[in-house]
């Protein structure tokens, strides 16, 4: 269970997420890059890392021909690891696969930025 005290960090977060599938939060390279620290990076559902130069080429790409996505997020959990650092997990189904998801969210100035995200290939064993 997410703390109460940082229940309504929990609340904003959850409108943040899944990371760059919100329209409403922006659509652009631009607002891709708001959304991110410079040293953002991410480990993809293969294990692979992947920087944020990278990600950020990709969502360009696809922006280019967006496809209409069917998504579901829950279990959302969120924990404070330090001042104004968040750790958000939560489980996302998306066309088919499931994956647990981690985005590391930081408390900047004006806004808060994802500092790394990961998403896990859940299996059933």
């Amino acid at each position: 269970m997410t703390e109460e005290r940082l229940r309504a960090v929990l609340d904003e977060l959850v409108r943040r997420e899944p990371l760059f599938h919100r329209a409403e939060l922006g659509t652009t390279r631009a607002d891709f890059e708001a959304m991110t620290a410079p040293d953002f990076w991410e480990t993809g559902a293969s294990g692979r890392r992947y920087s944020r130069a990278y990600v950020l080429d990709v969502l360009e790409e696809r922006l280019k021909a967006p496809a209409a996505e069917t998504w579901e997020a829950s279990d959302f959990h969120c924990r404070e690891l330090a001042a104004d650092v968040y750790l958000l997990t939560y489980t996302l189904a998306f066309n088919g696969r499931t994956t647990r998801r981690t985005t590391i969210w930081q408390q900047r100035t004006d806004r808060r930025t994802a500092l790394y995200h990961q998403g896990t290939v859940v299996r059933d064993f």
